[in-house]
């Protein structure tokens, strides 16, 4: 008897510290940094930025509407719309104020129209195949927002012990919540929950994200998910937002890269730098958002022409081939040259123009090549070298037998580069040109001032 109860303990502890070895409590196992689970359309999926009041000249859901089988032809599945809520009268910048000073967080903005417009707009985005995320201000309220009446605990204040804007901002139109106060946090809580479940919509982005606590999303998140699997925008650049709260943060950096590589002068060392960081440090099952224009951008900082000048057409192709998910601006397919107003009207003109069938070409690889999906679903950015490493970015990425070379000229010469591609034998059709290549190893090719070729395999 002793001896099978012997055995029987040997057994037991044996089993423990196998399980132990095998599972998450093992200190030296590596452990996935991100937790969230990202719904499953959103992994090779892009979006669109959608400035309602800019967008027709009535400035209305409805004359938005029509739109959209244009935007599904070019490529688009995620639509973010600008925010949707009344907008305060007290201390309002401009004619109409910013859209990101909300008076009533319940309801619509009537000079987009009212809820059952909203409703009609958001069905009609589903038929399309399409998804809508809405943007949402949780940092702050406008001034006449009824919340500073009857909850005025729920705002931070000055030391005379008055409302006061976001800290160290001139956004004079806002005035500042304090997170401190829990049923403050409930109420933001049940209001995103209201436009998913009543409305239907599929997720947020958020605005300044990370003035906020992250548990703070970190509940939203599940309060939401709990609902329906929906899909969440960091208005940030952090990596903590990526764990439990946000499916994509904006990638500020590479634009500011991109820039500095063509209208700075200063060369592709901080791209390099970027894709280094990128590959070594983000989070793998993490999502970023990659631009060349939003609404920040255009209003404040000019339009793409004006930051990427002559390179601009190459930093679109960069930003659609590198790790992340391609944002296109309202306008930019149609050549929006014009920063437009932030705080009164000004119509985008619609035309026709080249960059509209650039992001429908790069939008239509997206979908169907696995190398350019979105985070863990994509390919890695595994450098090739060449002998112009001061002009020239170049790099592979490939998954599940679909692989892509971009090859970038990011200077304003003609420039013949060879490529160290002794590992990248093969035969690949440059996506825009159509030429066949053959890489055989140490194999060139010539460029024209900022040209770019993605050849496809």
């Amino acid at each position: 008897m002793k001896k099978i109860f012997l055995l029987s303990i040997i057994t037991l502890l044996f089993s423990c510290k196998n399980a132990k070895n095998n599972t998450s409590d093992n200190p030296y196992q590596p452990k996935p940094y991100v937790e969230l689970k990202h719904p499953e359309w959103t992994k090779n999926a892009t979006i669109y930025e959608v400035n309602v009041r800019q967008y027709t000249n009535e400035g209305t859901f409805k004359a938005f509407e029509s739109h959209l089988p244009r935007l599904k032809k070019l490529g688009v599945d995620i639509i973010w719309l600008m925010p949707i809520h009344p907008i305060g009268v007290k201390n309002r910048k401009g004619t109409l104020g910013s859209e990101y000073s909300v008076k009533d967080y319940y309801n619509i903005n009537p000079e987009y129209g009212n809820k059952e417009d909203f409703k009609r707009l958001v069905d009609k985005i589903h038929s399309l195949g399409m998804y809508v995320v809405v943007d949402w201000v949780a940092n702050h309220s406008a001034w006449d927002n009824e919340l500073t009446k009857k909850h005025p605990d729920w705002y931070t204040k000055n030391k005379d012990g008055n409302f006061q804007p976001t800290p160290w901002y001139d956004w004079d139109d806002v005035v500042d919540f304090d997170y401190e106060n829990p049923e403050m946090r409930k109420y933001m809580t049940d209001a995103m929950k209201f436009w998913v479940k009543d409305f239907n919509i599929d997720g947020y982005r958020c605005d300044v994200a990370g003035f906020i606590p992250v548990d703070f999303w970190d509940n939203v998140r599940a309060e939401l998910d709990a609902i329906k699997p929906i899909f969440m925008l960091a208005e940030w650049e952090s990596r903590d937002m990526h764990k439990k709260a946000f499916d994509m943060t904006y990638s500020w950096t590479l634009f500011d890269k991109m820039k500095d590589a063509t209208t700075n002068n200063k060369g592709i060392g901080g791209l390099v730098e970027y894709m280094a960081h990128d590959q070594g440090a983000f989070p793998k099952g993490g999502y970023r958002m990659t631009f060349t224009d939003n609404h920040d951008m255009n209003s404040w900082n000019g339009t793409p022409f004006k930051n990427f000048g002559k390179g601009l057409e190459a930093a679109i192709v960069f930003s659609n081939v590198v790790n992340g998910m391609p944002l296109i601006y309202s306008g930019q397919e149609a050549g929006l040259n014009k920063s437009l107003k932030f705080f009164d009207k000004d119509s985008i003109e619609w035309k026709e123009h080249p960059h509209r069938q650039l992001f429908t070409t790069l939008f239509e690889l997206k979908h169907k090549n696995q190398a350019l999906w979105n985070g863990e679903h994509g390919g890695a950015m595994v450098r090739i070298y060449n002998d112009k490493m001061d002009k020239i970015v170049s790099f592979s990425r490939e998954k599940n037998g679909d692989k892509i070379i971009p090859i970038i000229n990011f200077s304003d010469e003609k420039v013949t580069v060879v490529l160290n591609s002794k590992y990248e034998k093969g035969t690949y059709k440059d996506l825009f040109s159509g030429q066949t290549y053959t890489f055989k190893g140490n194999d060139s090719v010539t460029l024209n001032p900022w040209g770019y070729m993605v050849l496809v395999k």
